[in-house]
């Protein structure tokens, strides 16, 4: 009897130990889910989940072998090119007492609000004006963004930016109280500034009366507002451009946060990646005349914001283009598809790893489908993040209701009861009511058919906006880190230089020797083409043609930057103004006997010499010349060309081998010309 008390007894306390440790569990459980929703970073990173689990064929990396230099290694005539965007004899510092308060309202994507910040604060200086921080119409308080953030603030680090420019213009965070009352009631004068204006026109027109009211406002629309190449006296401006776009402008600490940890995530596996950005947005699409790239809705999209800027004189062009032949001249990007294939001519892996860029890829992921059959690692923010964290990187929004609801009961019955004292029958039918107008962020059918204008934007869509630049601000910092970063398209919907274009020009002064493919689309297309209907035999000459247009590239796609790109966006190709060149290296490469380098370092023209303190030691110009010929022995050619039988890879290695060594070319990395 005894014995069955002591049991029922010890039941009890198992059971009432479960209970506790039960009721402690799901407490813990609540706390977590409350801080990781809040972003605490030592939780956060321990539990991180997202969906990209990488796929290697072989565990071991080789980086020792001419294969890798090749692919990964740096362009070795551009490893004197330093960035020096410092001034360079006097520069005064900005006075006390200026000309006037300057006030920018700043409209368009990410690449032409990095272009306009840079400009306005140049046009300050040339004003001797003080700048007030900047307001980016996509993150005003109206597009339904988080509240903690004011419209600067919400892309970049306003601290940094006051900072870095303090020996630059005087920059304040907003307008004195008098004349903001005055902006309020429309009362300081306002100017519509033309895209890449010169400096004559601020000086003749917008000087004078910035003297005679104390303030003026700037509304920059067209992604510059001032021209990308400036008179010899005015290179400091130049560098002054330099030392905004990749020193002032830093993100925000919770963008910079989270990019760091995507490239964390890329360089887990111990592997370089190539970061691509397709360009593919439907602006550009229709400004080039690309519609029939794609196919049934897309095509009438394109066409119908085709139509619409037209008729408000952005595109001078007619509707109907052929879409074929504009590809064939290098007018239209190059699809996802193309540049798959062309890496994997140029000889990198299935199982390469490859970051896919762009707020928005026009087409949907259906584009990138054959792009993730090459390849195995394709990835992008979405996989390599997790829905939390973007939700501390957007802040804390209100929720909206994007969906109609049925027409008012009051209407209806008003309708009802007008039909019924309308008079003697018959009558006419009444019209039909009205379609609710709502619509998604790109629109369908229905008001694509109806309607020649587009939809006014939701407030949602105004925030996915907002969002948008943010994606790409990280992925702006993945592809200026990227170990090798090629382009699909270079120009925006204005044909005007892009993200892309951005980004190597960023890559250009940073670290000029890193890798970045400018393929030319013209030549690109027709390689391509070339091997359509018989991808999987291609020949050698095929192969070698490709390889050599993809290295010729690294050195001929920047003499082409420089008199297409430069003239329209100085930050697309910020040389030489704002680079140096270390060495004797320098004067090698000009002397050299290789026609294309003499002819590269010519359209450079970096004689500046780099301060003592940058000097690394002597290179030696030997060495480079035969790293350069070992990179260009290939190793294998991918099996998506030269797919061997039988099931021993050691053999199969082998036969590749043998295959690549009859097509190696031993032409410098310049190429012929």
């Amino acid at each position: 009897m005894k014995g069955e008390v002591k049991m029922k007894s010890k039941m009890k306390w198992v059971g009432l130990v479960g209970l506790v440790l039960s009721a402690f569990s799901l407490f813990i459980h609540f706390l977590l889910a409350r801080f990781t929703q809040m972003g605490v970073s030592d939780y956060d990173s321990s539990v991180t989940i997202f969906s990209w689990r990488p796929i290697f064929e072989n565990s071991i990396f080789p980086t020792n072998n001419p294969s890798h230099r090749r692919l990964w290694g740096p362009v070795k005539r551009l490893e004197s090119l330093y960035p020096d965007s410092n001034p360079r004899g006097y520069y005064a510092n900005p006075v006390s007492q200026t000309n006037g308060f300057i006030f920018v309202r700043i409209q368009g994507g990410f690449h032409e609000i990095r272009n306009s910040i840079s400009d306005v604060v140049a046009v300050s200086r040339l004003l001797n004006a003080t700048l007030a921080m900047p307001e980016i119409q996509s993150t005003t308080s109206k597009k339904g963004i988080s509240s903690q953030f004011k419209s600067f603030a919400y892309l970049y680090n306003e601290d940094q930016f006051v900072l870095s420019l303090a020996k630059d213009v005087t920059v304040v965070r907003t307008l004195p109280k008098n004349l903001k009352g005055a902006r309020r009631k429309k009362e300081i004068p306002v100017f519509k500034v033309p895209y890449s204006a010169s400096p004559f026109y601020y000086l003749h027109h917008v000087l004078p009366v910035l003297k005679k009211h104390s303030v003026v406002e700037l509304v920059v629309s067209e992604g510059g507002c001032l021209q990308a190449t400036l008179p010899s006296h005015f290179q400091e401006y130049q560098r002054l451009r330099c030392r905004v776009s990749f020193h002032a402008l830093q993100f925000r600490q919770e963008v910079q946060e989270h990019s760091a940890k995507i490239l964390q995530r890329l360089r887990a596996p111990g592997r370089p990646f190539i970061a691509f950005d397709p360009g593919m947005t439907r602006e550009s699409l229709a400004y080039h005349g690309c519609a029939e790239l794609f196919q049934d809705v897309h095509t009438e999209l394109i066409q119908h914001k085709r139509s619409w800027m037209i008729k408000r004189g952005i595109v001078k062009g007619k509707l109907s283009v052929n879409s074929a032949k504009a590809r064939l001249n290098g007018s239209c990007p190059l699809m996802p598809e193309e540049i798959g294939i062309l890496l994997r001519a140029y000889g990198y892996s299935r199982d390469a790893i490859i970051y896919v860029s762009g707020g928005e890829v026009f087409g949907g992921q259906r584009t990138l489908i054959p792009l993730h059959a090459m390849f195995e690692n394709v990835v992008d923010r979405t996989s390599l993040s997790t829905p939390w964290e973007l939700i501390r990187l957007y802040g804390q929004e209100e929720n909206l209701v994007n969906t109609p609801g049925p027409p008012p009961f009051l209407e209806d019955v008003t309708k009802r009861a007008a039909w019924k004292n309308a008079g003697p029958r018959p009558r006419p039918l009444p019209p039909p009511p009205a379609r609710p107008k709502s619509y998604n962020i790109e629109g369908w059918w229905g008001w694509v058919a109806e309607s020649d204008n587009e939809p006014d934007s939701t407030v949602m869509e105004l925030r996915t906006n907002a969002h948008k630049l943010l994606w790409e601000a990280i992925d702006y910092v993945i592809c200026v880190e990227a170990d090798v970063f090629i382009p699909g398209f270079d120009r925006d919907g204005k044909g005007h230089p892009n993200f892309a274009s951005l980004v190597m020009g960023h890559r250009l002064y940073q670290s000029a020797a890193s890798k970045t493919f400018r393929p030319d689309r013209k030549e690109a297309a027709k390689l391509v083409d070339e091997i359509r209907d018989h991808m999987y035999q291609a020949n050698h000459t095929w192969l070698k043609s490709v390889r050599r247009h993809l290295r010729k590239t690294l050195l001929d796609g920047i003499l082409e930057a420089s008199n297409k790109s430069k003239p329209l966006s100085f930050l697309s190709h910020p040389v030489p103004e704002c680079s140096c060149s270390q060495h004797d290296s320098f004067e090698t490469s000009k002397n050299s006997s290789s026609p294309s380098s003499s002819q590269l370092w010519t359209a450079l023209g970096v004689a500046h010499r780099c301060p003592a303190w940058m000097d690394t030691g002597p290179i030696s110009q030997i060495k480079d010349k035969e790293n350069e010929e070992d990179a260009d022995e290939d190793d294998s050619v991918s099996e998506l060309f030269f797919k061997q039988s039988g099931d021993n890879h050691e053999s199969d290695g082998e036969v590749n081998t043998k295959e690549e060594n009859q097509f190696e070319d031993q032409e410098d990395e310049g190429g012929e010309r």
